[in-house]
Formats: C-alpha cells, sequence, structure tokens
C-alpha cells in the first residue's frame, strides 16, 4: 500500500507547484498592500471594498454572469436534442457524430476565435451578439457530448417497459429519459457556465474592446496596470464564485441521483 502510495508523489508535486503555490500567491497579494517589502506586509481588505463599492466593477461582475448564464441555457436547448438525436442513431452513426463534434476541439481557440471574428465582421451585429455566439461555439460541444453519454447509458428496457404501460413518446420522455439524464445536463452546465463566467480571449476578439468581462477585469489589472493586488482580489473572488457554483452543481447532481 505505501508502494502505491508513493507512485503519487510527483503528482503531490505538480498540484504543490502549479495549483497550490499560485492560489496561495494570489491570496496574499489581495489581502496586502501594494509596495510590501521581502518580508513586511501591511495586511488590508481595501481591495474588496473598492471592488464592491464601485458600481462600474459590479456591473461587469453582473455582466459576465448573465452572459454565462444565457450561454447556458442556449447549450442546453441546443445541445439536449442533438444529443437526444445522436443517441438514437445506430453505434457507428453515432461515433461519426461525435467526431464531427470534436473535430472543431482539437483547434486553438485563439484560431476559432480569429475565424469568429473574420466571419462576423460582415454583420451588423451588436459587441455582446458577437460575444454570445463565440462561446456557444466553443462551449456548446461540452455539453452535447456529456448529454449523449447520459443518455447512451439509459437501459433502454425502461423506455420499452413505459411504451408498454401505455405512455407515448412524449410522456416517455418527460417520465424517463429527461429523468435519467438529468446527472449529463449538470455536469454539461459545470463545463459550461464555469469557463464562460471567466473567458476573457472571447470578448476581448469578438466584443471589439467594448465588451468586458470580469477575465478581461483581471487581465487588465495584471497585465496593462500593474495592479497586482486589486487584480489578485478579483481573481479572489471569481474563485469563491466558481466554488460556489461547483458546490451548486454537485448539490444539484446527488439530489437526481437519489431521486
Amino acid at each position: 500500500m505505501k508502494s502505491f502510495f508513493r507512485m503519487s508523489y510527483p503528482y503531490i508535486l505538480w498540484i504543490s507547484v502549479f495549483i497550490v503555490a499560485p492560489m496561495v500567491m494570489i491570496l496574499l497579494y489581495a489581502v496586502t498592500k501594494t509596495g510590501n517589502g521581502t518580508l513586511t506586509f501591511q495586511f488590508t481588505l481595501e481591495h474588496f471594498a473598492r471592488f464592491f463599492s464601485d458600481p462600474d466593477f459590479l456591473r461587469v461582475l453582473w455582466t459576465s454572469l448573465r452572459i454565462a448564464l444565457i450561454t447556458t441555457v442556449f447549450c442546453i436547448l441546443v445541445g439536449y436534442p442533438a444529443a437526444l438525436f445522436i443517441a438514437n442513431l445506430k453505434e457507428r452513426a453515432q461515433t461519426l457524430m461525435i467526431l464531427l463534434l470534436t473535430l472543431p476541439m482539437w483547434i486553438n481557440m485563439l484560431l476559432k476565435t480569429y475565424a469568429w471574428r473574420g466571419i462576423l465582421m460582415n454583420f451588423d451585429l451588436e459587441s455582446e451578439v458577437k460575444v454570445f455566439i463565440g462561446m456557444v461555439y466553443d462551449f456548446l460541444p461540452y455539453m452535447v457530448i456529456q448529454i449523449h453519454t447520459a443518455i447512451s447509458k439509459l437501459d433502454r428496457e425502461l423506455l420499452t417497459a413505459s411504451y408498454d404501460l401505455g405512455a407515448n413518446r412524449w410522456q416517455s420522455f418527460l417520465r424517463v429519459t429527461l429523468p435519467l439524464s438529468v446527472p449529463g445536463i449538470i455536469s454539461g452546465i459545470t463545463l459550461v457556465f464555469l469557463p464562460a463566467v471567466s473567458s476573457f480571449v472571447i470578448p476581448k476578439m469578438l466584443g471589439g474592446g467594448n465588451y468586458v468581462l470580469i477575465g478581461n477585469l483581471i487581465e487588465k489589472y495584471f497585465l496593462v496596470a500593474g495592479d497586482w493586488n486589486f487584480g489578485s482580489a478579483i481573481s479572489l473572488i471569481m474563485a469563491l464564485i466558481i466554488i460556489a457554483s461547483m458546490y451548486l452543481t454537485k448539490k444539484l447532481d446527488r439530489s437526481a441521483e437519489e431521486a
């Protein structure tokens, strides 16, 4: 048993260096003042007070949550019928469709966003609409794959039993397929909402600099303004929102499994 535990040492080292240490540094920057010495720190919460007292920052946060929520809902509305259609195909056809769906995911997000910018520049659309299109395009496959996985694992005998008991297709879908595919929907929500709320490449490139989300705000204060303390405070606020979202989705997943 000890020998197996020793095999985890490289992973523990990796997590410590690339995850734990950066998070500790962000936390330290977020609660200290600018210009601290090497061994002397002046702790403060003024960065958080600055964020929550400025209506512009709160507006950016609300816009980020709103566009991420709209993107997630749209991905569910489009992704569920697509996943249901794929799951009802023959096995070879399902494999081909999933392959075609995942092919764009092999391409770098930056290149795909550049392509969409070239396409959308020919249309007179608002910046928010362009950002929304880019986000749906990038994150929709994650929703479809998760829901398809959940539907494809369903026991088809349950549907047969539902038909034998007098239910039609719509009733069988509402009472059998949909409830049993909820875990896939929740997993899809996690994979779409979390990266959408913290995205900064898509708003920056498709929004034309006129559409700012929380990810762009963090990038600005780290790379442009050089205010790492305030940028870290915003990052920590965003991390807490993401953790809370993950907790809620996990709780919903457990409730769906118990039901």
